[in-house]
């Protein structure tokens, strides 16, 4: 890396690292609840359902939500185990159905009822001399599939997954600037691990960030040690500017790697 890819960086995140390029992103869901309870509940959901093509994920997140109400929380507590399979049996989602769906919603309403709430359970795996998030997010996920099967819709952290959406959600919960609502303030965004993907991961390559050809959790730390060379407080700080690159018509990933 070299002092003018910095710069580009810092130059893409004042850029667009603004709510008014958010949409269309999953991450506008959140930004309906100023309740951090039902906020971390619907950041969580859209964050599972981030895959595919973005119209189809804006869709699914809709159809979820329409049927929780203005409180998520509250639909969760009052609704049996039951009521999620007949509620959403007929939900499709790409490669996850209603069972999966509702398998991972009875997950959450299981963390809610041990440790009342999401972010509470996360702490409690989170060692506070680690230098990422990584403990909070492998006990994270075993809670979340105790004894449900939500397939894909979570992650197997230990089985190295770079685990792209629930770093995703991490970010939305922990960052909190024009962009990333937060919530989740005992979590500290040096910890944040990037939400790797192929496209992030093409990006990384180019930029010398990594060689590692498989877009998988060793590779995922590895790049965010190299992010955290220019923001060692928020390693994640680039990552929304960043996965405009490609998706917006007005932004050129062969123009910000020009060369001077």
């Amino acid at each position: 890396m070299t002092p003018s890819i910095r710069q580009r960086l810092d130059d893409l995140y004042d850029a667009y690292n603004k709510r008014e390029y958010v949409h269309p992103d999953p991450l506008e869901f959140l930004y309906d609840y100023s309740d951090i309870r039902d906020r971390e509940i619907v950041g969580l959901i859209a964050s599972a359902l981030a895959y595919g093509r973005v119209a189809q994920i804006l869709k699914s997140v809709s159809y979820v939500l329409k049927f929780m109400g203005k409180s998520p929380r509250a639909f969760l507590m009052q609704s049996s185990s039951d009521d999620f399979i007949n509620i959403f049996k007929n939900f499709k989602h790409r490669f996850a159905d209603g069972s999966n769906l509702a398998a991972l919603l009875i997950g959450i309403k299981q963390i809610l009822k041990q440790y009342g709430t999401l972010y509470e359970c996360f702490l409690s795996g989170t060692a506070q001399d680690e230098q990422t998030i990584f403990s909070g997010l492998n006990l994270f996920c075993q809670k979340l599939r105790n004894d449900t099967n939500p397939g894909h819709l979570v992650p197997l952290a230990e089985r190295g997954s770079a685990c792209k959406r629930m770093n995703l959600f991490l970010r939305w919960m922990v960052r909190k600037d024009a962009v990333d609502p937060g919530g989740w303030d005992a979590l500290s965004p040096s910890k944040l691990i990037v939400p790797l993907d192929v496209h992030l991961h093409r990006i990384s390559l180019r930029m010398g960030l990594t060689r590692r050809t498989q877009a998988n959790m060793r590779t995922a730390l590895e790049i965010t040690s190299a992010f955290k060379e220019f923001a060692p407080d928020d390693p994640v700080r680039y990552d929304f500017a960043l996965t405009r690159l490609g998706i917006r018509d007005d932004m050129n990933m062969d123009d910000f790697f020009y060369e001077d």
